[in-house]
């Protein structure tokens, strides 16, 4: 990659693996809150975020050590699993008699 690394912005959702930081041998998926201004080394930031499961929704909240460069944008929501509901019918409306 050639240039300053993209730096995220609250509501990114990302995927962090050992690229950004070695603390992820367990990739995860984070929705982004905010960027902290806290001291760092040059290259790296602190990010509070939601870790994500996989039906995206938040199971933790985190603060992470992270180096913008090795961070992976979501582009598109990954799609739900099955639950295994069936899709809702309209309710049939008829007239109310009052009086």
């Amino acid at each position: 990659m050639t240039g300053p690394a993209r730096k995220p912005k609250t509501g990114d959702v990302l995927r962090l693996t050992r690229a950004a930081s070695v603390q992820f041998a367990r990739p995860i998926t984070v929705r982004v809150i905010r960027i902290l201004d806290w001291p760092t080394y040059d290259g790296w930031l602190w990010l509070d975020g939601y870790e994500l499961n996989a039906a995206r929704d938040a199971v933790a909240r985190r603060s992470l050590f992270v180096m913008p460069a090795g961070l992976i944008w979501e582009t598109s929501p990954a799609p739900a699993p099955a639950s295994g509901r069936t899709a809702r019918r309209p309710v049939a409306r008829t007239p109310l008699r009052v009086g």
